[in-house]
């Protein structure tokens, strides 16, 4: 019988450390032109929909630490990321300790559903869910787990109401090798109601897909900032769905 840790964490995490392992990061981290488009738009919305000025932030699924990092410039004042993929953790620190952050930015392995006690008495502000749901077995639960770690909770997934998204899980060899998928906005906010958080934000952002040639990263970007403000149209076209709960 295997032990209690290994059911909570799937076989995606061995996917992610054999990418830090052949290429030092992530995929999605890369330097391909619509994958730095799709990460600084998460990242310009996450920014914006909370101050972290001052703030202490716990990300959860901080995977290799490049957004992580990103914290301190927002003015957070101590940031912890926590992932069960070892070598992503120890990529992170390095990168960390490159980037002159360690004294702010640390990174530790760990699992999202034993979290209390290897955080202890530690506190946090807010807690960040960027792109980490979707990976996990038990999603609602994960939510549960992490509500009462701080006041706020930021969470960015795929948008499950986008029709791309949904052939590219059934189809393309990545997404299917890192078990991806995507929810309904609804049923994330759902399972936040259940775990006590009162949903303040619901945004539809993004039109560049993660894994696309520059030329239509390029055209996406273009035409980005229309699709976003138009009602209807966002839902379904956007590539991501951001969320901030609080108690």
């Amino acid at each position: 019988m295997k032990p209690e840790k290994e059911k909570t964490i799937k076989d995606n995490v061995h996917r992610f450390d054999d990418d830090v392992r052949k290429t030092g990061s992530y995929a999605y981290t890369s330097e391909k032109l619509s994958a730095k488009f799709a990460n600084a738009r998460i990242s310009e919305a996450i920014a914006k929909n909370y101050e972290f000025s001052g703030k202490r932030i716990l990300d959860l699924g901080c995977g290799d630490g490049t957004y992580t990092l990103e914290f301190p410039s927002l003015g957070a004042t101590e940031v912890l990321g926590i992932d069960p993929a070892e070598v992503a953790v120890e990529a992170a620190n390095r990168k960390a300790k490159s980037a002159g952050l360690d004294s702010v930015v640390s990174f530790e392995a760990g699992n999202i559903y034993e979290l209390k006690e290897q955080i202890g008495n530690r506190q946090f502000d807010c807690v960040v869910l960027r792109g980490v749901l979707h990976h996990l077995p038990d999603p609602e639960k994960a939510i549960g787990c992490v509500s009462s770690l701080a006041n706020c909770v930021i969470i960015l997934e795929p948008n499950g109401y986008n029709p791309v998204l949904k052939l590219l899980e059934r189809f393309s060899r990545y997404h299917i090798e890192h078990e991806e998928r995507s929810f309904l906005p609804g049923t994330i906010k759902y399972w936040c109601d259940s775990a006590g958080l009162n949903v303040a934000v619901v945004e539809h952002l993004n039109l560049v897909p993660m894994f696309c040639p520059d030329w239509m990263a390029n055209i996406c970007q273009t035409v980005e900032p229309v699709v976003e403000i138009i009602p209807g149209l966002r839902e379904i076209a956007c590539g991501q769905c951001l969320i901030v709960a609080s108690h």
